[in-house]
């Protein structure tokens, strides 16, 4: 039984009420470290609209957008609900973050390393795994090899990859994950999807979200707000269901419905491959003189 205390903020409310706080960076930096697999240290928290030049130019709003230790920028975003173009819209996130981040007139040498992690609670498609990565790299068509690109910097001959400049893209689709967690990553998924941090986590960051992301700590104000956004969220996704529902049951109305228009079609070519008069066959199928007489 879930004591009252144990009862923790969603993490799509927590990125972004309580995760901007640097008091709490360590929540996000523990996320990161598990996911990039290396230790992750934010520095500060950018603004995340974007440098809008005119009004029908897109915002870049995202969740949160970090830059570590390393100079390189980190976008992080929950979803809840489908998009149709959700790939063009983190395609066009990365690169608003880019050019965000470069001026005119600046070596392309200080272009940034981009992160994008979505954190997804729709079906994106198909696939069986509950994390995707992907990033560019460039590999020999014949021999299967990875280039890598040799630069001069600072009267130095540097060897980079690719992978070490273009971005970085996950996606974590938190419905598909169906299995007893193990691994760190794991916990922060189930945690994704449950809600649940077990109280023995040793995951990184989750151990200082059992401390800071527990709903009794919030004034009754900011649970009424967070009250309300839950509440939000189960209709939205209730009435999505329910869509989904009507479509696949108009869907198999209509595939009823074609099958029986099928079949007089062929009741009728078979009676009139036996001479039957058009009247009759008229009569018998429903189908009208004009379609009998294309058949």
């Amino acid at each position: 039984m879930m004591e009252q205390k144990d009862k923790y903020i969603r993490f799509d409310w927590a990125i972004k009420r309580l995760l901007r706080n640097k008091a709490n960076f360590g929540v996000l930096e523990g996320l990161l470290t598990v996911l990039l697999n290396e230790p992750i240290h934010i520095v500060e928290i950018l603004e995340s609209e974007g440098n809008q030049q005119r009004e029908n130019e897109k915002f870049n709003r995202v969740d949160i957008k970090a830059k570590n230790s390393q100079d390189e920028i980190i976008i992080v975003e929950v979803q809840n609900t489908r998009e149709i173009y959700y790939l063009e819209r983190i395609l066009f996130g990365v690169a608003k973050a880019i050019t965000e981040h470069i001026e005119l007139g600046n070596l392309y040498s200080e272009v940034k390393k981009i992160y994008s992690i979505s954190i997804l609670y729709f079906d994106l498609g198909k696939g069986n795994d509950y994390l995707y990565h992907g990033q560019n790299t460039f590999v020999g068509v014949h021999t299967g090899d990875f280039l890598e690109v040799t630069t001069k910097e600072k009267d130095a001959i540097v060897h980079k990859l690719p992978s070490e400049i273009f971005p970085e893209y996950f996606l974590i689709r938190v419905n598909e994950f169906n299995k007893v967690a193990v691994t760190p990553l794991e916990e922060w998924i189930e945690y994704f999807k449950s809600g649940v941090i077990r109280p023995d986590t040793k995951a990184p960051g989750l151990e200082e979200a059992r401390r800071k992301l527990i709903y009794y700590n919030m004034d009754k104000s900011e649970q009424l707000a967070y009250d309300e956004h839950v509440n939000a969220l189960m209709i939205q996704n209730d009435v999505l269901s329910t869509a989904a529902m009507e479509g696949r049951e108009e869907g198999r109305e209509e595939g009823r419905e074609e099958g029986k228009q099928e079949e007089k079609i062929e009741n009728a070519r078979t009676m009139k491959s036996l001479n039957i008069s058009a009247d009759i066959i008229h009569q018998v199928t429903g189908l009208s003189l004009e379609e009998i007489d294309r058949l």
